[in-house]
């Protein structure tokens, strides 16, 4: 039992350790990770602009697809 509580006592600590570096890292470049909404509202739009291409193209040729066929 006690091998068990030395490793996970190893484990947590460990754990802690690089917890608080990250933390420590964080407070030091605040602004690291941060997406302003103009690119948020970007890239929303241009997934947005190829979804509703895409079901386009597939809404026409589903459509003329057994016109297509017969020529």
């Amino acid at each position: 039992m006690t091998h068990i509580a030395a490793r996970t006592r190893r484990a947590v600590l460990q754990l802690t350790t690089r917890v608080r570096a990250s933390l420590r890292k964080a407070a030091r470049r605040p602004d690291q990770g941060d997406i302003s909404i103009t690119t948020a509202i970007i890239w929303g739009s241009a997934i947005l602009g190829a979804i509703l291409i895409s079901g386009s193209m597939a809404i026409v040729i589903a459509k003329y697809n057994g016109h297509v066929l017969g020529l």
